[in-house]
């Protein structure tokens, strides 16, 4: 992880680079702009460039993405302030608002696309390429873009503290990131991050069933009649969330750090933290985005209040994605024990033990 952190900033700037070229070339007539009319469903998901042509819009992507490459070579030649101000919004609009929700459910239908499109019928009917076209690929490449800047973002801050490189520590743990305050605090998180999908699960789940929980019964015959098996997919959806919801409860439950004994050839073994850091900050961050396209859409008059199922649980996603996240976080602070390059932690590490 620390090695990734340190390259980061070198990444993020090629990145950027590439990015500062296709929006010139797009600008001058190159084809694969992926906003406004090349976009295949610009405003059914709420893109927020929806509006955008390729000229002038190619100048402003190059425009914007120069500011981003100096943002992340900056960050790692200086020791100011300045940059650390720059690069966190740039890095948030990244990997929070520029993608919109299909990002999510690219991320969420990949595991069942790869298995329904050896099947027959309306299911075999939708691939991969469906979800991931180009558009959407490059909100990703736009969000790893920001994680990159961010993680810049971090080793840079880590060098102004004169904090270790690896941990970013400056002393063995203090306040609310000590892994006893982490517990406390962690299991808040959880129970938030474990309680607010529920409300989205139970609207699918029901119009899987067929009972118009928050939407009409017309509502539900035209997605019967538009789109056979919608339902089936958002319970899909929802019984994905609810998995995760499950999964969550492992950053506060001893098998989220020591595999369980049905697990044959891990029982036993004690759980790398990135492993459940890792997907847990991902999801986290594409949960979030979504419900804040969401929301935009609701200001904006995009919905019927009458069918408030069909997008206010959505609207809640947001505090979903921020208590997964502080739950990560929380976990990662619990179990980083003792550092191998600086050696601080050795008090976090007994205080972590007694906190269970």
């Amino acid at each position: 992880m620390t090695a990734i952190i340190s390259k980061a900033g070198h990444a993020a700037t090629a990145l950027f680079v590439g990015y500062v070229a296709l929006g010139a070339s797009w600008a001058l007539g190159a084809p694969g702009f992926p906003w406004g009319a090349s976009d295949p469903d610009p405003d059914g998901q709420g893109s927020l460039l929806a509006w955008l042509s390729p000229d002038p819009g190619g100048w402003w992507i190059a425009a914007f993405a120069l500011v981003c490459a100096a943002t992340s070579m900056a960050l790692l030649r200086s020791r100011g302030r300045l940059p650390l101000l720059v690069a966190w919004p740039l890095a948030g609009f990244l990997v929070l608002v520029l993608p919109d929700s299909r990002l999510m459910m690219g991320v969420a239908y990949t595991p069942l696309l790869s298995v329904t499109a050896f099947l027959d019928g309306p299911w075999g009917e939708v691939g991969l390429g469906d979800v991931w076209q180009w558009p959407v690929l490059n909100q990703l490449l736009c969000a790893l873009g920001g994680a990159l800047l961010a993680a810049a973002a971090v080793s840079a801050q880590r060098r102004r503290r004169d904090g270790c490189a690896a941990c970013g520590r400056t002393e063995a743990g203090v306040g609310w990131t000590t892994p006893a305050a982490a517990a406390r605090w962690g299991r808040t998180a959880v129970a938030i991050a474990v309680a607010t999908p529920l409300f989205y699960c139970a609207t699918r789940w029901a119009w899987a069933l067929g009972i118009p929980f928050g939407v009409s019964e017309g509502f539900l015959e035209e997605g019967n009649r538009d789109a056979p098996g919608i339902w089936l997919a958002g319970a899909y959806l929802a019984t994905f969330g609810a998995l995760g919801g499950v999964l969550t409860l492992g950053l506060v439950q001893r098998w989220g750090e020591v595999f369980p004994r049905w697990m044959l050839g891990l029982r036993g073994r004690r759980v790398p933290p990135l492993l459940a850091i890792i997907p847990a900050t991902l999801v986290a961050a594409i949960i979030t985005e979504a419900g804040l396209t969401y929301i935009r859409r609701a200001v904006t008059g995009a919905f019927e209040l009458s069918e408030w199922g069909a997008w206010l649980p959505e609207c809640f996603w947001p505090v979903w994605g921020v208590a997964l996240a502080a739950a990560a976080l929380a976990y990662g602070l619990r179990r980083r024990g003792r550092c191998a390059h600086c050696g601080r932690g050795a008090v976090a590490a007994a205080q972590s033990t007694m906190a269970m």
